[in-house]
């Protein structure tokens, strides 16, 4: 069995040599998927990838000259797949479906108070010897309306979490949420999301309905001064929208471990570069925007859980046992 890892940096692959087995020949290419590094996959039976790498028609037919049976996602979210293309080609694709849903809901809930108590702010003005409190005053999380998009395990803990701090907590879904009214979370519509809540957090997967859920229709049903996070998929939130109501007041705070076109950025070293996104630019440069780079699952536990699922989905296939973490085109 070779299984070749693309998009592996170091800690991909300090895990993945501990739990994958000595007698499957691995490699491990730390480039992303692409049209210039599929060659790579050449002679592999498997590969694993992650959510930047390319898996569209033209790389999946490579893939399957090169005789690949399966990709194995290290990730949950499988946006970035031809899953009609893979299933013609007969190759089947498999996914990590909750690695570590405690790590993104505690970092969601980090953003917020970090946006909230300006605390990235209040870190370098002390590094300064700047003591004034002028710029710094936040808010109490209690008594204050959270909507969440998304009852998944870990929009349900984000929710969770913030019911511990006296929050009222709505939540959207299309389908009913069954553990929710247990947890205390009204299920309410998106509209009623978008009305009543003081900060809005997505946790829904990225799909052709969900593409630019938050754009400039939906940004004008919002509070005034809404607090914005997403830790699920960049492309959930339309950029230039963002602009506009961080300029016009509307948005009051965004935090986003996640970028539409995260890509070209996300997992490497810029800082010796000149960035050429300028819509990424523009956001930083306001106060109130706070952005980490797609770290949000990056926990010791996490990337454990990434390699253990990620080797039992790979052997499932050699033992022809079924897939329980298969995506089935629907």
């Amino acid at each position: 069995m070779k299984v070749v890892s693309f998009s592996c940096k170091i800690y991909d692959r300090q895990q993945l040599c501990r739990i994958l087995p000595p007698e499957w020949e691995s490699e491990y290419v730390e480039p992303t998927l692409d049209k210039h590094t599929v060659v790579y996959a050449d002679g592999a039976d498997v590969i694993t990838a992650f959510v930047n790498d390319r898996l569209d028609l033209e790389i999946l037919q490579i893939l399957a000259e090169y005789g690949v049976k399966m990709i194995a996602l290290r990730c949950a979210g499988f946006n970035n797949v031809d899953l009609v293309a893979a299933h013609d080609l007969g190759i089947k694709v498999a996914r990590v479906p909750a690695y570590s849903p405690y790590a993104v809901a505690e970092h969601t809930v980090g953003l917020m108070l970090a946006l909230n108590r300006k605390l990235y702010r209040a870190y370098n003005r002390v590094r300064e010897g700047n003591f004034s409190l002028n710029g710094m005053l936040g808010f109490d999380f209690y008594g204050k309306t959270i909507g969440i998009v998304g009852a998944g395990k870990i929009g349900r803990l984000v929710g969770k979490m913030l019911k511990a701090f006296g929050c009222e907590v709505l939540v959207y879904d299309p389908y009913l949420c069954k553990e929710c009214p247990d947890l205390g979370l009204q299920q309410v519509s998106l509209e009623e999301i978008y009305q009543r809540s003081d900060v809005i957090s997505l946790h829904c997967p990225l799909t052709e309905e969900t593409n630019h859920l938050v754009n400039a229709e939906s940004i004008a049903k919002m509070k005034k001064g809404v607090m914005l996070i997403n830790t699920g998929r960049g492309a959930l939130m339309d950029t230039e929208a963002l602009i506009e109501g961080l300029k016009s007041g509307r948005i009051g705070y965004l935090g986003m471990d996640v970028y539409e076109k995260e890509g070209a950025l996300f997992f490497e070293d810029h800082s010796c570069e000149i960035i050429q996104d300028d819509a990424f630019e523009r956001l930083l440069t306001f106060h109130n925007v706070l952005i980490t780079g797609h770290q949000a699952y990056f926990t010791e536990e996490a990337l454990r859980h990434i390699a253990e699922t990620t080797r039992d989905n790979i052997q499932a296939l050699i033992d022809g046992a079924p897939l329980e973490n298969e995506i089935e085109v629907c």
